[in-house]
């Protein structure tokens, strides 16, 4: 079962990842940049994602991603653990919220 130590392996294996205790839980950031929480029991993560993509997610996989009422203004989706297939999907979700947070010299988007 995928549980907090994958999401702290993962994220901390991605180029300039820095793990900071904010709100009594782990944080991690990029370029100063939040990125990936793992807050309340560590049975989920909330990660970065543009809301008109959330609101897909959500739609298409309530029983893997949804959002507090508090969180509801933000670009952030929690993406619960047991919910995922397996660590590819834990990787690609930490990958794309790591992107939206990362520079361009380390993602190198925008370039060509």
């Amino acid at each position: 079962m995928i549980n907090s130590n994958d999401v702290r392996r993962i994220a901390m294996s991605l180029p300039e990842t820095a793990e900071k205790e904010a709100w009594s839980m782990p944080t991690f950031r990029v370029a100063g940049k939040m990125y990936l929480t793992v807050p309340d029991d560590e049975t989920s993560i909330a990660v970065r994602c543009p809301k008109h993509e959330r609101t897909e997610l959500i739609a298409a996989e309530p029983e893997k991603f949804w959002v507090p009422p508090h969180e509801a203004s933000s670009s952030w989706v929690r993406v619960r653990l047991a919910a995922l297939e397996d660590l590819d999907e834990l990787r690609d979700i930490i990958m794309d919220s790591w992107r939206q947070a990362a520079p361009e010299r380390l993602t190198g988007e925008g370039t060509g």
